[in-house]
């Protein structure tokens, strides 16, 4: 049995990079796939994005308005299964839970609860504090009889943010009572995700002499065997020594070129294996665990691509894929479970997608132009040829019908069903009853608009007539076109004026852009985003990928605000 567990940096980013929500699944080729950091909203639960064949998935989507986290954090777990019903499958899990405090809805899939309304050690917990703390989407439990099976999103915290580093300790603190709550029931617990903590120096790139005095890292580090504690970290049980482990790396300083990342992104285990024989020298991960480490194949650098100082392009160039890579571990002798279906936290049951499903068609058609009504019959909007048979129409009509100096031209068309409409009127009453400011556009209202005049003659033309004068109006319309195109600058000529232009402001920006120090090669530039009396203030940097201060082909670390005139501009 296969865990795999990747921060994909937004769901729908990922799908689209693969081409397909199985695409994504079967490029992990494991049981049981849990993913952090999806950014889907409970409404943006589309089928596409949270359904596979031969996948059951369980969402838990941020549920806060607060600012800044709408849309934001979210977990999911899929399993790969070959029933939904009436099977035995471990992947399968026997019941779900959304969140970890117990005040969300849990689920089974026997037909009811195996977990107590109230968790052991949270009952003086205020129900308001534990709903906030699972408010934001970041754990999905899966109880697969022979363990229970954790996919948490840990919070981040700036060190100078007071509220969400009190906020991450309440997370933590409640959710360890979670496991000694399970761990005191005898239940085996296996921890998957992004904790967003870097226990010991060895899994940090830059890691000071106090990086390991971390209030967050102490804990961790104290919820190891090792250290007295239940859980093992399983990737440092397999490989305790290796260093360079990383599994993320900064978004905009390119720093996995030279491998300058942390590994934060972790799998633990804790209670006894499945052996009957009591042995002290047994344990799940001694006993279960065949093997754990990083698949490295889905980091978005890639041995051949450019690096970041030799082209001025590759600087700008956005790396496809997540600033994760995905973690796994290979479980061995794990026998199958009674027979029982898919819990009903599963998508399957999710309202908004099975809505989405039944108007999947619907939803496709809305993005095709709009359909008007001529005489009875439906058309697409109506290029040059259909203007003029709504001319034609309009010339049968009396000349006092069609006069332009008649302000109730619009105003009689309505009154009877039976009248034909201006194009204009008739796209205005689409455009109002859709609610579709983009169903048609300016430029069609005014080829619309140049239908009416066709009809100004002071002759009552015949039925045999309708043709030349759809004809001349045809060649006048071409010749009014032809004259515009020649009074317009050519698109070749509106190129080489925007080419001479980018070149000007390439040469100025060379001229005022500082060289670093380390390299002698112009620097980039950045602007402050961080809130702080420095907030808009522009400042240059050396244009090399972070890495190790060992490495010279690495930043050099150049650093340099622009002008004082720059400076203050917000």
């Amino acid at each position: 049995m296969k865990i795999v567990t990747y921060n994909v940096n937004g769901l729908r980013p990922r799908v689209s990079q693969f081409g397909s929500l199985r695409k994504l699944l079967d490029s992990l080729d494991a049981d049981v796939i849990c993913f952090q950091e999806t950014k889907l909203a409970r409404q943006e639960m589309r089928a596409d994005l949270v359904q596979a064949e031969g996948y059951e998935s369980f969402f838990s989507c941020t549920r806060t308005s607060d600012k800044g986290r709408t849309g934001y954090s979210g977990v999911a777990t899929f399993c790969r299964v070959k029933s939904a019903f009436s099977s035995n499958e471990v992947a399968l899990p026997v019941s779900a839970e959304e969140g970890f405090t117990g005040v969300l809805k849990i689920s089974s899939g026997f037909g009811k609860s195996e977990y107590p309304s109230t968790i052991e050690g949270l009952e003086d917990f205020p129900t308001d504090e534990l709903r906030k703390i699972d408010g934001e989407g970041r754990c999905i439990i899966t109880d697969h009889e022979h363990f229970v099976l954790f996919n948490v999103y840990g919070p981040r915290a700036e060190c100078d943010d007071t509220e969400r580093i009190q906020f991450k300790l309440k997370f933590f603190n409640v959710l360890q009572k979670r496991w000694e709550s399970l761990l005191g029931q005898g239940r085996r617990i296996i921890v998957v995700g992004d904790l967003n903590i870097a226990p010991s120096a060895i899994d940090r790139c830059d890691a000071g002499p106090d990086f390991e005095k971390n209030e967050f890292r102490t804990w961790f580090r104290s919820l190891l065997v090792r250290n007295g504690g239940p859980f093992s970290d399983v990737f440092r049980e397999k490989h305790p020594e290796r260093r360079e482990a990383y599994t993320c790396w900064p978004t905009n300083s390119g720093a996995e070129e030279f491998n300058f990342g942390t590994r934060i992104d972790h799998i633990l285990s804790a209670g006894p294996c499945l052996h009957k024989e009591e042995n002290k020298g047994h344990s799940f991960v001694t006993c279960h665990v065949k093997e754990c480490d990083i698949l490295r194949q889905f980091k978005r650098w890639k041995p051949g691509n450019t690096p970041r100082h030799k082209e001025i392009k590759a600087r700008n160039v956005k790396l496809e894929g997540s600033d994760h890579v995905p973690v796994y571990t290979s479980l061995m002798e794990i026998p199958n479970v009674q027979q029982h279906n898919t819990p009903s936290l599963s998508t399957r049951y999710c309202p908004q997608v099975y809505g989405c499903q039944r108007t999947l068609v619907s939803m496709f058609a809305r993005r095709q132009p709009e359909e008007i009504s001529l005489s009875g019959e439906s058309s697409s909007i109506p290029d040059d040829s259909v203007v003029v048979q709504v001319c034609s129409q309009l010339i049968k009509r009396p000349q006092h019908a069609c006069n332009p100096s008649s302000s109730d031209l619009i105003h009689e068309a309505r009154q009877s069903q039976w009248s034909q409409l201006s194009v204009k009127s008739f796209f205005q009453k689409t455009v109002g009853d859709s609610g579709d400011s983009n169903s048609v556009s300016d430029k069609e209202l005014t080829q619309a608009d140049i239908s009416i005049p066709c009809c100004e003659s002071n002759e009552t033309l015949t039925d045999g007539g309708e043709q030349d004068a759809a004809k001349e109006w045809q060649s006048k319309q071409s010749t009014s076109m032809q004259e515009d195109d020649t009074s317009q600058p050519s698109e070749k000529d509106k190129n080489n004026v925007a080419l001479v232009e980018w070149q000007r402001i390439q040469q100025l920006m060379q001229t005022s852009i500082p060289l670093c120090k380390g390299h002698k090669e112009p620097c980039v530039s950045r602007v402050v985003k961080k809130s702080g009396p420095n907030l808009g203030h522009r400042f240059y940097v050396c244009a090399r990928a972070e890495g190790p201060a060992s490495n010279p082909e690495a930043n050099c670390g150049f650093f340099k605000w622009a002008t004082a005139k720059s400076k203050n501009k917000r």
